[in-house]
């Protein structure tokens, strides 16, 4: 019988943000699949936790990946970490899930800190519908591609950044965007030096244009304004009447009370120039 992959996010800068079942979990685990040891290794020493490790990162997913899923297959089972937050969101964790998927491998999500929702939560823009876009690519190409992609997209845009990249892509942002478009900079969320700085991109790119900036960034942008569409006129209404008559049999009069109300028109005037138009 397989054993069971379980994702375990760990602490995104904070250690008390660890939880029990969490904890539980990378201490009842037959080894870790971790993304980089060193690091690991701090969060077990907190726990107080020995486990047998192995890497499993962007570099080696594929001769990893078969050997950790070898492993799941004999029996044992696998506690899957990043550094920081939740394995396969944004990570190669992705195609480890896709492989125990594939295998019939069980795979259990342990809930807990994520960078993404963290800082959608405190950014101040809307968080009913938004996308999240990960990393931007570092070609400066295919990133104003991306963004390109985004121009009229209407729901909040999240991304994650690093320090040395953030300028540029601030300003590709700015570019692509406007400089009056909201953004807020969510940087080293849950550590000591937290900060969210909600601005516009304009203003954001000057400001680390001069500032050099300091830790893993979260970018929560807003998003475009919804289009207005233009006002129906009676001819669009009259269009729509005789549409109404030759498909669904509708009297003149039927047909032009469900055009009015579907057009937000006066039935009364559409009425009278559909008379007037036979």
């Amino acid at each position: 019988m397989a054993g069971t992959l379980y994702l375990v996010p760990t602490p995104i800068g904070n250690l008390g943000d660890i939880s029990p079942r969490m904890a539980d979990t990378l201490a009842q685990a037959a080894f870790i699949a971790a993304e980089d040891t060193r690091v690991t290794v701090k969060l077990l020493n907190h726990l107080g936790l020995k486990k047998p490790m192995v890497t499993y990162h962007r570099h080696n997913t594929a001769a990893s990946g078969q050997a950790v899923l070898d492993r799941l297959l004999a029996g044992e089972s696998c506690a899957l970490v990043t550094d920081a937050g939740m394995p396969a969101i944004s990570d190669p964790g992705e195609e480890m899930v896709a492989l125990c998927a594939a295998a019939g491998v069980p795979v259990v999500p342990i809930p807990g800190p994520c960078a993404l929702v963290t800082a959608l939560a405190a950014s101040g823009q809307p968080t009913g519908r938004f996308t999240f876009e990960g990393f931007l690519a570092m070609n400066k190409k295919n990133r104003r591609a991306h963004l390109e992609s985004l121009r009229g997209e209407e729901r909040t845009m999240i991304f994650y950044e690093a320090p040395h990249k953030l300028v540029a892509t601030l300003r590709d942002l700015a570019d692509t965007f406007g400089r009056e478009r909201e953004i807020s900079l969510c940087r080293e969320l849950t550590k000591l030096h937290e900060e969210i700085r909600r601005t516009t991109l304009g203003e954001a790119a000057d400001w680390y244009g001069e500032e050099t900036p300091r830790g893993e960034f979260v970018l929560v942008v807003r998003g475009a304004q919804p289009e207005e569409e233009g006002e129906c006129t009676l001819e669009d209404g009259l269009t729509l009447a005789e549409r109404l008559r030759e498909e669904e049999g509708l009297s003149l009069r039927d047909a032009v009370r469900q055009a009015a109300k579907e057009l937000g028109l006066s039935r009364n005037e559409l009425y009278r120039l559909a008379v007037e138009q036979e």
